[in-house]
């Protein structure tokens, strides 16, 4: 059976997303309009929809979300 590496996050989650979002969007707008452009502007909303969902599941009265 093969062993789970295991590893402490250095940043919170939402770090890590703004930051992937950030780059993404950064990425994109140096392409020219096309399939890839799309797909990394997709990743990016993704990226920050992830982003309200955690800080939503994270908030102490769990509303639903508007």
């Amino acid at each position: 059976m093969q062993k789970r590496r295991r590893f402490k996050q250095t940043r919170t989650l939402d770090e890590r997303l703004a930051e992937e979002a950030a780059r993404l969007r950064e990425e994109a707008r140096a392409l020219a309009p096309g399939r890839r452009r799309e797909m990394l502007l997709r990743r990016a909303r993704q990226d920050e929809t992830a982003m309200r969902i955690a800080s939503w599941l994270s908030s102490p009265g769990l509303r639903a979300p508007t």
